[in-house]
């Protein structure tokens, strides 16, 4: 059986770290170049690349390394960086209790189009201009990091907070709005927790309209808006997401994994999952431990 890794701590070498940041030079230098395994963090990673090339494997889909990208893993991300040679840039990671000391909310997070937490997570890619200056807030932060300055994690903060808006303002689907706070941006925090909480069991757009107290119409207005997908969409890619880690990290049969995620028959998890992989179960499973 296949066992996922899961990191507890931002930082390996303080226990009660909240923030990180490496160069990522730095990290193949002391790994030798080898190829960590599929793993996962229970904090937000961001690299951000000056040059690159490999691959990054994000919830089994794979992108790959190149020059001036800046990637985004939300806690809970299976993710493998595979790197054909070193690269250059910055990985950078933070905890829900990093923003918390730092005046940052957590709605700010949620509001930005940058941490897909299941789905497509393909690179963001600057122009060369942008890149300059993600880049620059980027320097700013590991010198702060690496300092004894006063509070210095108050100046990360506010920096890094720069670095998102940045980065998100150059995102073409729900750039930033002023109100963090709005009733829109509410009611997709609430749909996610739901998804989350309901997943397994509940797969209608319906039962997640009727926990919000709104008409599904509604609900799949805003979420197309916001996240660009449908309501419909984002539920099913929670649960193939979650087939997929199952898959890949137990020994459950696939009748088993079916019943898990709420398919009373194991053909209608296999018919499922087959639509929605051009796979099924089975071979999606020999490939994956293949490669």
């Amino acid at each position: 059986m296949n066992t996922v890794k899961t990191y507890q701590k931002v930082n390996s070498e303080i226990d009660a770290a909240s923030f990180s940041i490496s160069k990522m030079e730095d990290i193949y230098t002391k790994r030798n170049g080898k190829v960590d395994e599929p793993h996962r963090h229970n904090y937000y990673t961001v690299l951000i690349i000056n040059k690159a090339k490999g691959e990054h494997k994000i919830d089994f889909n794979s992108y790959k390394l190149s020059n001036q990208q800046i990637f985004f893993v939300a806690p809970g991300q299976v993710h493998q960086v595979i790197e054909e040679k070193k690269s250059f840039g910055f990985a950078m990671t933070f905890s829900n209790q990093f923003l918390i000391e730092n005046s940052i909310q957590l709605s700010f997070i949620e509001s930005l189009n940058l941490f897909q937490n299941y789905g497509q997570n393909p690179p963001l890619i600057p122009t060369d201009k942008q890149f300059e200056a993600i880049e620059e807030f980027s320097n700013q932060i590991f010198n702060l990091f690496n300092s004894e300055i006063n509070m210095k994690f108050l100046s990360i903060g506010a920096f890094l907070k720069l670095l998102l808006i940045e980065c998100n303002n150059i995102c073409a689907i729900n750039p930033i709005e002023s109100d963090v706070d709005s009733s829109g941006d509410n009611l997709i925090r609430t749909f996610k927790k739901e998804v989350e909480n309901n997943y397994r069991k509940e797969h209608s757009t319906t039962f997640y309209a009727n926990q919000l107290h709104i008409t599904p119409d509604h609900l799949n207005r805003t979420i197309r808006l916001k996240i660009g997908k449908t309501a419909k969409d984002y539920i099913q890619t929670r649960i193939i997401t979650e087939a997929k880690r199952l898959l890949y990290f137990t020994s459950l049969s696939n009748k088993e994994i079916g019943y898990e995620l709420g398919f009373n028959e194991p053909a209608n998890f296999s018919a499922f999952f087959k639509k929605h992989t051009q796979l099924s179960p089975s071979n999606f499973k020999r490939i994956e431990i293949i490669s």
